[in-house]
């Protein structure tokens, strides 16, 4: 079977636990998901390797959200990528695929010839979780720190939740004869858990003192860490991204002696959740003059969504705080 064919463990998120290492986890596999984000802008490859692996990053994460929660993952630099946002939008209802998509801003007169992550300068990492109407979002933010993305996740676990959590990740273009290029992604994340309410005082190991996971644990749960970390680290690229393991084989390839127990398996799509009328409410705050401002030569107000490509021409009549009451939506 070629990397272009469709494989059943494509676009997926299998959750899992280590019954004998107090370890759980996820197994990730992307792949028309990250076609149909990157098939949205024409970026540049660093860009595109960076947003795979947000991308990657927020389907592990993303997985533990509830019904209807919706989890961001933001980057902010002053670097030649200015910017990246993913959202992962849980399902509405059981068994339903949860949708991701995501998008970069960046100047292409400033990227350089170097790894994606030193397209980045400094900034932060945050994690935003919206439950809903009516509950108050909760954002936790981070440096960037490390050598990758993934690396910064790492630190926002141990620094905002202090929780060990460690990410095994691989994703880039797969080449077939006869098919066109195009990008996979896989991953493992592996996260302890907690016995009680953890906490850890001082400063830790980590870059510019920041927490890191051997600061959360000791004694056995200490090394049952290092011991799945340890077999974490024999996992192979084509292991996580090929077609020839499945998820489930793979966690027994790694984890047969942790006592490795999966749940149910979730899928992920390309979504977008833009309209004309979530378009109009944000554009309900402005005065009559501050539409006119935005106002083209023809006319009319246009609006993209960066994560879709969707084009919205409204009339300006209809717009801001004091145009006649437009059409709305419930979310």
């Amino acid at each position: 079977m070629s990397l272009g064919q469709r494989i059943a463990w494509d676009d997926t998120v299998l959750p899992f636990q280590l019954d004998r290492a107090d370890i759980r986890g996820r197994v990730a596999r992307l792949d028309g998901v990250l076609d149909a984000i990157l098939a949205q802008h024409d970026y540049p490859e660093p860009v595109e390797a960076l947003i795979a692996e947000m991308a990657l990053l927020t389907a592990l994460i993303g997985q533990t959200m509830k019904l209807r929660w919706k989890l961001s993952l933001q980057v902010q630099s002053n670097g030649a990528v200015r910017m990246i946002a993913t959202d992962y939008f849980a399902p509405v209802r059981e068994g339903e695929p949860a949708r991701l998509r995501a998008y970069a801003g960046f100047d292409p007169a400033r990227l350089r010839h170097a790894r994606p992550f030193d397209q980045l300068g400094e900034g932060y990492f945050a994690v935003l979780i919206d439950q809903g109407k009516g509950t108050t979002p909760y954002q936790g933010i981070t440096p960037l720190t490390g050598a990758a993305l993934h690396q910064c996740a790492e630190a926002y676990f141990a620094q905002s939740e202090q929780l060990p959590t460690r990410f095994s990740l691989s994703f880039g273009k797969s080449s077939t004869p006869g098919e066109a290029e195009h990008w996979r992604a896989g991953g493992v994340m592996l996260q302890h858990m907690p016995k009680a309410s953890p906490f850890a005082s001082g400063g830790g190991s980590g870059e510019n003192g920041l927490l890191a996971a051997d600061d959360l644990v000791d004694g056995d749960d200490a090394e049952n860490w290092s011991r799945a970390n340890l077999l974490l680290d024999t996992v192979e690229d084509l292991e996580m991204i090929g077609p020839s393991v499945s998820p489930t084989d793979l966690l027994v390839r790694l984890f047969h002696e942790e006592g490795p127990r999966v749940f149910d398996m979730q899928a992920v799509r390309f979504g977008c959740t833009c309209s004309e009328a979530r378009v109009r409410n944000s554009l309900s705050i402005y005065s009559a003059r501050d539409i006119e401002t935005m106002t083209t030569t023809d006319g009319t107000v246009t609006a993209d969504c960066q994560f879709c490509g969707a084009h919205y021409t409204l009339d300006p009549a209809t717009l801001g705080f004091d145009a006649p009451e437009g059409p709305s939506e419930r979310d």
